[in-house]
């Protein structure tokens, strides 16, 4: 580590990719693995989570999460499948979301596996899952929950402190505290950004030797607009030709995001109330965790939430079970699907889009990050044919792209970086690709004068 013979990092993940985080720490005391996600994406990404880890497991003394997404959390199972008996330490929030993503995913896994070896279409003999639901919630039993602003030691020469990052629910950046050089190394996650329709803004990073930034969006700003204009248009457009229209949405806090925008149309008759399905069960889940916070006035939530009935305008229809995620195949529109992944790299919203893509009174609304070889990269670059299933099918539906990112544009990440005190000696970006990471390390050096490293 800069400044310290003493102590290493090594980036296991999150390097030229903005999947698969994991950052490992090691002291004289011991090892600490920051964040533990899993790879999605590209082949060549995914096939990483199944390689040996670049560690024993079992020396892993304890791991530190800074939030709840798969990319962040999701190959937790795996460590703790492979040896990993240490403990997780997470933000109550973190560890409510992982308690229902994990668990989820473990699921998927099995689903996608069954799906292939039923089907044919995996050249594996037989398809095998990552890890199961069973493994998803063997490794939640590591979990501890953390405070807030509140440093618990870790291991004999390391502590940790938890600040809001405003991504999702629980979400933070982390300032490990190297006890014996006293040095502070801070982890931003993923940082999100000050106008969340729901959440409190990211708290300022305090005293940061080193800096390890997240640049998902380092090499853009976000558009200064409302995306009402374009979700409105996309709703009333598809509703006209008794439509339905398909959002591709990750189940945690995208969710929210998309029906909060949902809400305030319907509720000022900019869009007509359709029968808005969230067809996910770990979304659903999500989203009981994202109302129970705002009836008990979580700090989390921004303070004109408190106490108060989220999404009450919509005619929102749950849809948790296969049977109940069936009969909405069977339904004509107009309606809006809701439905995980947010990438359509697998769960439920790949049956919708396999059923609503080839016609062209239907739309998709893309609303987030679709990372490189992604199926939503795939349709958000405009392909008229798409492998959905094992099957080849023709996109005749309108393909419609909004900006609703819950990640800080390059702006927004350097003025935290900024607002460190005193300034880093140096700053890592990672988890961000190539272009993004080298178009904010170039923004460090001449906007902010930092020592940044790609």
């Amino acid at each position: 580590m800069e400044g310290s013979a003493q102590s290493t990092l090594t980036f296991l993940g999150g390097v030229g990719t903005v999947t698969g985080s994991k950052t490992l720490i090691e002291t004289p005391d011991g090892r600490v693995l920051v964040d533990c996600g899993l790879f999605q994406g590209k082949k060549q990404l995914r096939l990483q989570n199944w390689a040996d880890f670049p560690v024993d497991p079992s020396s892993i003394d304890a791991v530190l999460l800074t939030h709840a997404h798969i990319d962040h959390c999701g190959y937790l199972p795996r460590l703790v499948q492979h040896g990993f008996l240490g403990p997780v330490y997470c933000t109550p929030g973190t560890a409510k979301l992982a308690g229902i993503v994990l668990p989820d995913s473990g699921h998927l896994h099995e689903e996608e596996a069954a799906y292939a070896n039923r089907k044919g279409y995996s050249k594996h003999h037989p398809a095998l899952p990552l890890y199961t639901e069973a493994d998803a919630r063997a490794s939640l039993e590591r979990i501890e929950p953390v405070d807030f602003d509140r440093a618990q030691r870790v291991i004999g020469d390391l502590s940790a402190t938890w600040r809001r990052a405003g991504h999702i629910l629980g979400a933070a950046s982390i300032d490990v505290h190297l006890t014996e050089t006293e040095q502070h190394v801070v982890f931003s996650g993923d940082l999100g950004r000050r106008s969340h329709p729901l959440l409190v803004a990211p708290a300022a990073p305090g005293r940061a030797d080193v800096l390890i930034a997240e640049s998902t969006y380092g090499d853009r700003v976000h558009d200064d607009i409302d995306p009402a204009d374009l979700i409105a248009a996309t709703v009333n457009k598809a509703a006209r030709r008794g439509g339905v229209v398909v959002i591709p949405a990750f189940a945690v806090d995208r969710t929210e995001i998309v029906l909060w925008h949902l809400d305030r149309l319907v509720s000022t008759g900019r869009i007509p109330s359709l029968p808005t399905f969230v067809d996910s069960p770990m979304a659903l889940r999500a989203l009981d965790v994202y109302r129970d916070e705002a009836l008990r006035g979580s700090p989390d939530v921004r303070p004109e939430f408190h106490g108060a009935a989220l999404f009450s305008s919509l005619d929102l229809r749950e849809s948790r079970t296969v049977d109940q995620s069936k009969e909405i195949s069977a339904r004509r529109g107009p309606m809006i699907v809701i439905s995980a992944s947010g990438m359509a790299t697998g769960g439920r919203v790949l049956h919708h889009l396999a059923q609503r893509i080839g016609d062209d009174r239907n739309a998709v609304l893309l609303v987030g990050f679709q990372a490189p070889g992604t199926r939503g990269d795939a349709l958000r670059s405009g392909v008229r044919e798409i492998k959905l299933l094992g099957r080849h099918r023709a996109v005749r539906a309108n393909v419609v792209t909004v900006e609703l990112s819950a990640h800080a544009d390059q702006a927004e990440l350097i003025a935290w970086v900024r607002s460190a005190a005193p300034p880093p000696a140096v700053v890592y970006a990672n988890h961000g690709e190539p272009h993004a990471t080298a178009a904010f390390v170039e923004r460090l050096h001449l906007d902010a004068d930092l020592v940044a490293v790609a």
